[in-house]
């Protein structure tokens, strides 16, 4: 992976103002949480006692949820039934932003259902109530249409395929047709063990066991991987071949130039629940800003990575990647720079313990007595401190082009050696209101050249009973003050 950080950042920039168009089988997820106790005295098995419910977006609309966490605006196609799942879908899509909604109804069809029983973080039964049946050939023709317009504005085409009836193969040739005329980029999450049906995409994104199933050749090893790989690129007519195989990570093979092996970015694993989804969002969507297959690929790996630490059926935010991407670079060795899930899920922890949680922020270009006597500060009002750290965009946006003298890696490195810093989060936007809502924390500490407000996340603080902090500063030190000192510039 690249360890240059802005590149990046751009790249997700220009995935925010890019377009597609994602067609296939939609589905309801419905995941039951609760604890198991005992085991029941009719037939041995758990009994679980229900404590929440949560519905969400499933397979194409988890897709087309993903893109929309991206920024990035999608037209979402499908085939639902008339029933109170289809109904709970029309709610869920309305719920997100950047989603057009093409939503085509059949009185006869069930909407598909997968209930997830979950215990302690695993998975104790799935449950899927459908009926999978070919879409009516009104339907076909509706779909087509209203693909054919949007292709005219939509930078590439998605195909999400669950099996479910709504890629018929008459549809799926269609849709690559069109496509192909448009010159747009292909991207396909296959089904089944005839990938011939999808000739003319332009990449396939199936896992390990669909890839086998498809090949008939083994695929265990990274040899194997792209021996069977290469073996779908030849008799089905594609371009490019992703295979996203768990904790092995990613293998991305092309007809025409090397194989590039992705290591797994996962940290922990506790949902793989829709994680595929995420992987064809973020690739097409790169595809589709026109950014070279092989980063769209690490970018994806990264999201993956993301997605499979959360519960549910998850998506990845541009904070959340770049975040990701430093955890893994060579300059953040230390372990407090994190996620911004992982940082959330480790308060949950500290405060099972009844350990209060302080949260400060700021670029922290150059560390200084200043910034270090801050630091100290916050600490001692807090048990735990986390510090929200600029991304480097963010602080060009703030400080100048000509800022910030370190990269985000390096500051982040030189702040997670401090005793007094428990737990450092880069976020890429020009305030830290969305770290402050995720982790509400007890104590927000800014110097005292602030008043409470005009603190950013004061308010919110407040509201729910939290403190504000106002840190002594230590005259005499700034880092506009040191840049101007070396470059001869007054401050």
């Amino acid at each position: 992976m690249s360890e240059n950080t802005t590149d990046f950042t751009a790249d997700l920039e220009r995935i925010a103002g890019a377009r597609l168009l994602c067609v296939g089988d939609a589905m309801l997820d419905r995941f039951i949480y609760g604890s198991v106790d005992r085991i029941s005295p009719e037939a041995p098995i758990p009994v679980l006692q229900i404590q929440r419910e949560q519905a969400m977006l499933g397979g194409a609309g988890n897709v087309a949820r993903n893109l929309a966490a991206l920024g990035t605006e999608s037209c979402f196609l499908t085939v639902l039934g008339r029933d109170e799942a289809g109904r709970m879908l029309i709610g869920l899509v309305g719920e997100e932003t950047n989603i057009e909604a093409q939503l085509l109804f059949e009185e006869n069809r069930r909407t598909t259902v997968k209930r997830r029983y979950i215990a302690s973080g695993q998975q104790l039964l799935r449950a899927d109530d459908e009926l999978v049946a070919a879409i009516s050939p009104a339907s076909v023709a509706d779909l087509l249409s209203r693909a054919e317009t949007d292709l005219a504005t939509s930078g590439g085409l998605i195909l999400s395929d669950y099996g479910k009836g709504v890629l018929t193969d008459a549809v799926v040739t269609r849709l690559i047709e069109m496509a192909r005329a448009a010159a747009r980029p292909i991207i396909v999450d296959p089904k089944g063990a005839d990938f011939g049906r999808y000739a003319g995409a332009t990449i396939l994104t199936p896992n390990r066991k669909e890839l086998a199933e498809a090949s008939r050749l083994p695929a265990g090893t990274d040899a194997e991987v792209e021996e069977a790989a290469r073996k779908i690129i030849e008799t089905c007519d594609v371009d490019m071949v992703l295979v996203t195989r768990s904790q092995d990570g990613m293998t991305l093979v092309r007809a025409d130039a090397p194989t590039q092996h992705l290591k797994a970015a996962a940290r922990e694993v506790y949902d793989v629940s829709g994680a595929g989804d995420t992987v064809v969002a973020v690739l097409a969507a790169a595809l589709a800003a026109g950014i070279p297959v092989e980063r769209a690929a690490e970018l994806a790996n990264l999201a993956a990575g993301i997605v499979v630490g959360k519960a549910g059926t998850a998506v990845a935010t541009p904070g959340e990647i770049l975040n990701a991407q430093h955890a893994t670079s060579l300059m953040s060795m230390d372990r407090k720079t994190v996620p911004l899930s992982t940082a959330a899920e480790t308060i949950r922890g500290w405060r099972t313990h009844g350990l209060k949680i302080g949260f400060t922020n700021g670029c922290f270009d150059l560390l200084h007595p200043g910034h270090v006597s801050l630091l100290a500060q916050a600490r001692k009002a807090c048990d735990r401190l986390v510090v929200g750290l600029n991304s480097d965009a963010s602080v060009k946006r703030l400080k100048g082009e000509d800022r910030p003298v370190q990269s985000e890696a390096a500051r982040a490195a030189v702040l997670g050696s401090l005793a007094s810093v428990d737990l450092v989060v880069i976020f890429a936007e020009d305030t830290p209101i969305h770290l402050i809502e995720t982790l509400r924390p007890d104590v927000l500490v800014k110097g005292a050249d602030y008043t409470v407000d005009t603190v950013v996340g004061a308010e919110i603080v407040q509201s729910y009973g939290g403190r504000i902090v106002l840190a002594t500063l230590e005259q005499g030190f700034s880092t506009t003050g040191t840049i101007g000192k070396l470059t001869g510039r007054k401050a």
